[in-house]
């Protein structure tokens, strides 16, 4: 007997929970007040603009330290929504795993390295991470960042990540 679908909203909720909890697992997000719009299996990290991301009040430019910070926290919960994408799309991870924010452990970085494009103007940053390779044992993502115009980046990087273990 063919098993039917579940409801559309069953499998949006069970999506919106997994981010949030990914996000939830990375305190600096919250600090910085990073947030993710998802559309589908596609995330875009979105960095709002507060006076304290200043390093340079003379441009005034965002700091480079909160930028870097920023790549990051998007390639860790972008590696880590690829490696949970089958698990929630499944049932595998139920909702009540997620509001416990019972997750697998996050990738720890190896290694990161930020190209510094253009200043960061004092408004909101957008960011999307594109996983290159994902095995085992390694990752390696690459992060574009811009502001007003997708085309005009003002960084990017790409970064090597160890990840956890499946059944870890």
């Amino acid at each position: 007997m063919r098993q039917q679908p579940e409801p559309r909203q069953v499998v949006k909720e069970r999506r919106d929970a997994a981010l949030a909890a990914l996000v939830e697992g990375v305190p600096y997000a919250q600090f910085l007040g990073i947030g993710f719009d998802r559309r589908g299996d596609e995330l875009t990290a979105v960095l709002p603009f507060h006076d304290d991301l200043i390093g340079n009040p003379a441009l005034p430019a965002i700091h480079g330290g909160a930028t870097a910070a920023f790549l990051e926290v998007t390639a860790i919960i972008e590696l880590s929504w690829s490696f949970i994408w089958e698990d929630v799309e499944s049932g595998a991870l139920s909702m009540d795993v997620l509001r416990e924010g019972r997750l697998p452990r996050l990738p720890k970085t190896i290694d990161f390295t930020v190209d510094y494009l253009r200043s960061g103007l004092p408004r909101d940053a957008y960011a999307r991470a594109r996983v290159n390779r994902m095995g085992r044992r390694y990752a390696s993502v690459h992060v574009e960042a811009w502001q007003d115009n997708r085309t005009r980046l003002f960084a990017q990087a790409t970064g090597h990540f160890l990840m956890p273990s499946r059944d870890g």
